[in-house]
């Protein structure tokens, strides 16, 4: 994933020179990218930090303010809102040791704004987190969860039906 293959189109934008940009992604304002790796044709919104060694696979979207630390694996085709935040410490501290916990966003998964993703869990593929949502155990395939703590609401066929419906209405 050689510099130059992806485009930065903001101001201010920090890139380390161990990060990794795959072909066709854009990159915007304010951006800081620690070591991480970011897959092919993928949109960084402003204001977001991605960690070092985050994986983040292709074609995935990460909206403004999004906070995502070392040990969280993004797959592709993933839709991460504005001001989610991702956690990776169960027990933190200002001091003293610590663990991070690997945080597993899988296929096709959509993150609504201002969720927050505790540490070591896995939000199945095409599963779908609620704007607001805090998630504090892992979310099945093809679920919709939703409030604090984040629960299961309906399933991704009831999403896709009901977004369907909502773009109708707007037609």
């Amino acid at each position: 994933m050689a510099r130059g293959a992806y485009e930065v189109r903001g101001k201010y934008t920090v890139i380390t020179p161990d990060t990794e940009i795959g072909k066709g992604t854009v990159i915007w304002n304010f951006v800081n990218l620690w070591g991480c790796r970011i897959g092919r044709n993928c949109v960084i919104g402003s204001f977001v930090e991605i960690g070092r060694g985050v994986v983040i696979g292709d074609r995935c979207k990460v909206e403004a303010f999004t906070y995502i630390p070392p040990g969280v694996r993004i797959e592709d085709d993933v839709f991460i809102g504005p001001r989610v935040t991702f956690t990776n410490d169960k027990y933190p501290v200002a001091g003293g040791e610590w663990k991070i916990l690997e945080t597993v966003v899988r296929r096709g998964a959509s993150i609504g704004a201002g969720a927050i993703i505790l540490p070591g869990i896995t939000i199945g593929e095409l599963a779908v987190v609620g704007a607001g949502a805090v998630v504090t155990h892992d979310v099945p395939p093809r679920a919709v969860v939703a409030g604090v703590p984040a629960r299961p609401v309906g399933t991704r066929e009831d999403f896709e039906r009901k977004r369907r419906e909502l773009l109708r209405s707007l037609r």
